[in-house]
């Protein structure tokens, strides 16, 4: 039986970093939390790991059982050669359904930010009974949804993946612009840890890291044909779903948080002023929320 979660005040919790062998692969990932506590998966966008949700695992760990693992090519997790391994969001999911099976964890809220929506939107139409609730964090479902950031890549790199439709991309995986991602549209730019941008870079420079990464860019466009699937999903299955959108995202815009609305319509809404990575600048006000909305919308109805 579930814990209690009361409505004291959050105190930062030990992580656990650990790894566990999925598919022939290392998978890294965070734990922490009393595993008799409900369970929440954190997915992770770009340019990140599951380090993006290093400060909302400490606090949350306080009344849920939390894992965040990195993926295939992204942060402590195995890197094999794109010429070995498939760097889809299919197969990123695949990968990710085994690592929650082998954990145990059937049964959880979702935690989705950018690339996680479509990691976790695939892995709970394969198993809607495995979602318990929902939370979306700037993570795109709807054509309305993207800026003009995505252009390049909407209007050249889709329709013909070419060394030179490639190569303006680059620009997305140096230091300076995965520093703006971090930065744009935060109210309170001084807060935000520079580890983000100096250790995703890190990452970037490892050998095969950047065509893994334009892989990815290439087969985004696949995410766009499932979306009337997975609004579909929405519609029918209608989750307890807390929505926070980062009002000022570089990648991703209000309209497109907006959307969801439609087809979840008892969602709720948190209009923040901020980026991308909102839970640099607005962890209390995210991590509180989570505490309340579980207590009042997920546990009566459990």
């Amino acid at each position: 039986m579930n814990k209690q979660i009361s409505n004291q005040k959050l105190v930062n919790t030990n992580v656990l970093h650990r790894t566990i062998t999925v598919d022939g692969l290392s998978v890294f990932y965070r734990e922490a939390g009393d595993p008799s506590n409900p369970k929440m998966v954190l997915l992770h966008g770009f340019p990140s790991s599951s380090h993006q949700y290093r400060n909302l695992i400490s606090v949350l760990a306080n009344h849920f059982h939390v894992v965040a693992p990195d993926y295939p090519g992204f942060g402590n997790s195995d890197m094999p050669s794109p010429n070995d391994f498939n760097y889809t969001f299919d197969r990123l999911s695949e990968i990710v359904e085994d690592f929650l099976s082998a954990i145990g964890f059937t049964c959880f809220g979702l935690y989705m930010q950018d690339y996680g929506g479509p990691v976790g939107f695939r892995i709970t139409s394969r198993h809607p009974e495995w979602l318990e609730w929902l939370i979306i964090q700037n993570t795109n479902a709807y054509e309305v949804g993207f800026t003009s950031a995505w252009d390049g890549l909407r209007n050249a790199l889709w329709k013909n993946r070419t060394p030179e439709t490639e190569e303006p991309l680059y620009g997305f995986l140096q230091l300076d612009t995965i520093k703006q991602v971090y930065l744009h549209g935060h109210k309170a730019p001084e807060v935000i840890n520079p580890d983000n941008w100096n250790m995703d870079f890190r990452f970037i420079e490892r050998p095969n890291a950047r065509r893994v990464q334009m892989d990815l860019f290439y087969d985004y466009r696949t995410n766009i044909a499932l979306y009337p699937k997975w609004q579909k999903f929405l519609q029918e299955h209608r989750p307890n779903t807390l929505i926070f959108w980062g009002q000022n995202d570089i990648f991703f815009t209000r309209e497109g948080g907006e959307s969801y609305l439609n087809d979840l319509p008892d969602a709720e809404m948190h209009r923040l002023d901020s980026g991308h990575f909102a839970v640099e600048d607005c962890l209390d006000e995210i991590a509180m929320n989570i505490q309340r909305f579980y207590l009042e919308r997920v546990k009566k109805t459990t």
